[in-house]
């Protein structure tokens, strides 16, 4: 393949099943995008709304190598409509990348487009500022800072613990840089709440529902680092629940309220379901055995990859299987020296671990892998994986789902090409559409 261009056509040529618009995206996710100083915001006084890092960096560089992506934020995500290829209204994450083949710019008359090999391919929209974010906490805060919402406004995101008690290379997950990401704004000055006050969250969420006049924030994800000990003298099932509690108490059934947190025994579970979680996300990482344990070394070390499964299996005697839905990070599986070769091997693993879940009714979802620099598997593949390996994976995960007779998972949005708001990831985009898409109660 002599261009990014006839790599992509390539693929959209083979997979015809695929949305060309996932194609895009998954590569944009992928290996990241480059923003020209005309489409970069004005951080918090513009009129766009900025990149949160709402949790990762999601980008290809540290901020000192972002350049002027640094000082003004790129948008937290980018629309990508229209242009040669007709594509779908398409909701895409922001990972910067100042060396992508991909570059947002403004042409002659202001309007923004992504171009590709130095060919305008699609028209690009950003995300307008929000008036919830115009306005700060008692305390001067501002609203992104303690509750950024993503995926176009429809989730708001709470990583109310910045930081994750697995550290170091015996600990940390290889690909993730939560705490890297955490040293990285405190040394550029950046406010970074590590542990959030649950009335400071309170305060931020009375903000987004005062001027979120068309109920455009749909969800809410509680999350953060791992807690192995206690932060604030709570174990993680207590410290991640006590903000549901005190959220369902002050805003019942305003939101869809979920919870990423690590596979947890059984009563533990029980307990975020009885401060008002509706949705658990005990994330399994990555299926392969061996992968697991070289990559999630403090997952394996505290509880293990066959009982992290049992208590995924588990949690849906408390939840329902369709509301237990555990993510894992696509692309991984092909990360040098210890992946697979292959991108036949890969999916084969993968689409095991999809059938395992599948066959007991849970239905996992997938953030496709950004190789973050500072992390090992990042530094050894800055590439990440294959472009084939992720659209493969979306034919695979679709074709899944249909032999179990699943459909999309709840709290999400809405499925198929056009409608789809979730970012990470394009399994939303490639899911067929459905009107009234099955969303959990939230009264």
């Amino acid at each position: 393949m002599g261009s990014r261009t006839a790599l992509v056509e390539d693929l959209m040529e083979r997979f015809p099943h695929v949305p060309r618009e996932a194609v895009f995206k998954e590569d944009l996710l992928r290996g990241g995008v480059a923003f020209d100083a005309s489409a970069l915001s004005d951080n918090e006084g513009g009129d766009v709304k900025p990149k949160s890092y709402f949790i990762f960096s999601f980008d290809h560089g540290t901020l000192p190598e972002l350049g002027e992506a640094a000082l003004r934020r790129p948008p937290e995500e980018i629309i990508l409509t229209g242009g040669p290829y007709d594509l779908r209204r398409t909701v895409v994450s922001v990972r910067v990348n100042p060396a992508s083949p991909y570059r947002v710019a403004a042409d002659e008359e202001g309007m923004l487009g992504l171009y590709l090999d130095g060919r305008r391919i699609a028209d690009v929209g950003v995300p307008p500022m929000p008036e919830y974010y115009r306005h700060t906490l008692s305390n001067g805060k501002s609203v992104m800072e303690v509750a950024p919402t993503i995926q176009w406004g429809y989730l708001i995101y709470l990583t109310v613990f910045r930081v994750c008690q697995y550290f170091g290379a015996k600990e940390e997950c290889q690909y993730c840089d939560i705490n890297h990401n955490w040293r990285q704004h405190k040394a550029a000055g950046r406010p970074y709440t590590g542990v959030k006050d649950v009335e400071e969250v309170l305060e931020a969420l009375e903000i987004i529902d005062r001027y979120d006049t068309q109920k455009a924030s749909t969800a809410y994800t509680l999350t953060g680092g791992a807690i192995t000990k206690t932060v604030a003298g709570r174990d993680e099932a207590d410290f991640y629940g006590h903000y549901a509690k005190a959220i369902e108490e002050r805003f019942p059934g305003r939101w869809i309220g979920k919870v990423v947190a690590q596979a947890l025994p059984k009563a533990d579970v029980q307990r975020f379901k009885d401060y008002g979680v509706q949705i658990y996300h005990p994330n399994f990482e990555v299926w392969d055995r061996r992968l697991f344990e070289l990559y999630c070394p403090g997952k394996e070390r505290y509880v293990g990859r066959d009982e992290w499964h049992r208590r995924i299996l588990d949690s849906a005697d408390v939840f329902g299987a369709r509301n237990v839905i555990p993510n894992f990070v696509a692309g991984v599986e092909m990360a040098e020296p210890f992946g697979f070769a292959t991108v036949d091997e890969a999916i084969a693993s993968t689409t095991e671990g999809l059938r395992f879940f599948m066959s007991h009714g849970i239905t996992p979802r997938f953030t496709t892998w950004c190789p973050e620099p500072t992390t090992p598997l990042g530094k050894a593949n800055p590439q990440g994986a294959p472009l084939e390996y992720h659209i493969r994976l979306l034919e695979a995960y679709r074709a899944t789902m249909d032999d179990f007779g699943l459909s999309s998972p709840p709290g999400y949005g809405p499925p198929g090409p056009g409608r789809a708001v979730f970012s990470v990831s394009s399994f939303m985009d490639s899911l067929p559409a459905r009107e009234g898409a099955e969303e959990p109660s939230r009264a």
